[in-house]
């Protein structure tokens, strides 16, 4: 019971010191007059996806690797089969052409791109597949990639369909803020996978499946928020950049920056997880070629979804 109380609080905790960090990191970035766009591609980007990166790191400096990757490997797949199987069934989600052909792709991309550097033993016939630190700068490579696509984009964009302006709180206020919210991250970080880890232990269920469902979706809970407000305020293409940005982001940085602190090894993470993720972007894909994602096509993600899960489930 303590376990689960920990893992609520954990992820409580979590989204709001991301709240705090982005609001205060913005407050003080737009002090010395950075831009709202670039606070918008560097803080707000980020801060969705903190609870990710704070996961994933303090579980591998933790050793919990199947808890770091089937964070990221499970958020992935909720992002698109739930967050977006949500939200088409009630709004259908309208697809801008650069989402349909860059974005998406380059998630995919991420997706083939971690299934391969997590196949060692398949691809090299090597006696363990890890996600080496190699792997992971040729990660934090294509993130680099990516940001520069993104302002390139950005620039070009009609200043109403950027960021809404920044609201600036006082010095003290700020640093508290910025202070409290980093705090919260770590502590809301600590709580949740420590508390993964027990209930695993308790219920004799394996770490990746927790981390590839209860940890993955209690994370993905801010890109849940933002996309069900976009999609009830009628900016549907919001709803889903945020998804395939985060995806992009989650593989790209969190993995990177977590094979860098010390390599991961795949453990539990099956070849059927890392299939499901990759069919869910190439899916998100097909689905998307009338610039469209209907409620048929909602549903079908979210039928998908709840197989996964059971399947996930029916064999821990």
């Amino acid at each position: 019971m303590a376990s689960i109380l920990f893992l609520i609080g954990g992820f409580a905790i979590l989204i709001v010191g991301a709240n705090f960090l982005v609001d205060g990191a913005s407050s003080f970035a737009k002090r010395f007059n950075v831009s709202n766009l670039v606070i918008g591609l560097t803080v707000v980007a980020f801060g969705t996806s903190a609870p990710e990166l704070t996961v994933s790191i303090y579980s591998a400096m933790q050793g919990e690797s199947d808890i770091a990757l089937g964070n990221v490997v499970g958020s992935n797949i909720f992002n698109i089969l739930g967050i977006l199987g949500v939200t088409a069934l009630m709004v259908p989600l309208a697809v801008q052409s650069s989402t349909i052909w860059k974005e998406i792709p380059l998630s995919l991309l991420a997706a083939v791109l971690i299934t391969i550097f997590a196949n060692d033993v398949l691809i090299d016939g090597g006696g363990d597949s890890i996600v080496s630190r190699t792997d992971g700068l040729a990660l934090l490579a294509f993130m680099v990639i990516f940001m520069y696509y993104t302002f390139d984009i950005a620039k070009k964009s009609p200043p109403d369909e950027l960021h809404n302006e920044v609201k600036i709180y006082t010095f003290p206020i700020t640093l508290a803020m910025i202070v409290g919210g980093l705090a919260m991250l770590v502590l809301g970080g600590r709580w949740l996978v420590d508390a993964a880890v027990d209930i695993a232990t308790q219920f004799g269920v394996s770490k990746s499946v927790i981390g590839l469902t209860i940890v993955a979706i209690g994370t993905s809970l801010p890109e849940l928020a933002t996309s069900l407000v976009a999609a009830l305020k009628k900016n549907a293409d919001i709803a889903v950049g945020n998804v395939v940005g985060s995806n992009i982001f989650n593989i790209f940085t969190v993995l990177g920056i977590s094979s860098l602190i010390k390599p991961l090894s795949i453990g539990g993470i099956t070849q059927i997880d890392l299939a499901v993720c990759i069919l869910s972007s190439l899916l998100l894909f097909i689905f998307s070629f009338n610039s469209k994602i209907s409620r048929l096509e909602g549903g079908i993600f979210l039928a998908a979804f709840v197989g996964y899960t059971t399947f996930l489930v029916m064999n821990s």
